[in-house]
């Protein structure tokens, strides 16, 4: 006969419907086919319910109840296993479908720069709006990376917050940030609530520390070399005028030309 079923457990998204999930018991199946049937009911009166998935395939092991769950009434679930040779039946598991409730991901994440902070980014987000009339305190939690690394950095005291500030980031970077979400007390209840999925990946930069520093003007490499040609136009048409013959060409001369040019800047200044 089949092993028992174990490891069966439970969660509802939203509160609509109920998932379930175990595994084989012992050392998993043999070559005897064998048929997992979930089954349900309420604690304290009502029939007993079957699952109607099609337990074929990857799904063998798992079960979706799509609607009219009852609220604030304990369930009793049990799985059982049967083929040729005989059945075996999991342990009980009894749960309150308010006590399993997952949420769907935080929507509209959204990354932003913090001003000119080369170190910090901004994340907001939006409720799951399939909750909006449930009585609940979610608790939120934030993960991010580097474009460039698999390895995520979390940060669990977010709190209720529908904002957070990513703070002690590399400047230039590209940064990749999640959200998810745990219903915590939906409607009283005193479970922890299931954490949902993480959201889709939004993505910033953080500012650069090569940006320039308010009030400086640094050329880039093209106009320096414009301004180089364009003095040594000014420095050799000066030599034409101060110097005659070749052993004028020295460093002298050049400092020579460097202190009329800073006296003619500062005439022109002057007018």
């Amino acid at each position: 006969p089949p092993e028992k079923p174990v490891n069966l457990t439970c969660w509802s998204r939203n509160t609509k419907d109920l998932s379930c999930k175990w595994s084989p018991g012992g050392q998993g199946e043999t070559h005897i086919r064998t048929q997992y049937t979930l089954k349900y009911k309420l604690r304290w009166y009502g029939r007993e319910k079957e699952c109607e998935n099609d337990s074929t395939g990857k799904q063998r092991y798992s079960c979706y109840i799509p609607h009219n769950l009852a609220l604030f009434t304990p369930y009793e679930i049990w799985v059982e296993a049967a083929n040729q040779l005989g059945s075996a039946t999991s342990d009980i598991t009894t749960l309150d479908v308010l006590d399993v409730v997952t949420t769907d991901p935080p929507a509209n994440v959204q990354v932003s720069r913090v001003g000119d902070l080369e170190d910090q980014l901004t994340v907001r987000w939006a409720s799951t709006p399939e909750l909006k009339d449930i009585l609940f305190q979610a608790k939120y939690q934030i993960r991010y990376r580097l474009e460039e690394s698999s390895e995520w950095k979390v940060v669990d005291d977010v709190g209720n917050q529908m904002s957070c500030r990513l703070a002690g980031l590399q400047p230039g970077a590209v940064y990749f940030v999640q959200v998810r979400c745990n219903p915590v007390g939906i409607y009283g209840s005193r479970k922890a609530g299931i954490w949902s999925d993480w959201s889709h990946p939004a993505a910033a930069s953080t500012a650069s520390s090569e940006r320039l520093q308010s009030g400086s003007c640094d050329p880039k490499p093209g106009e320096q070399n414009s301004t180089l040609r364009r003095e040594l136009k000014q420095f050799f048409g000066w030599v034409r005028k101060h110097a005659y013959g070749c052993s004028g060409m020295s460093i002298k001369l050049y400092d020579q030309w460097r202190v009329w040019l800073q006296k003619s800047h500062k005439t022109r200044n002057q007018v």
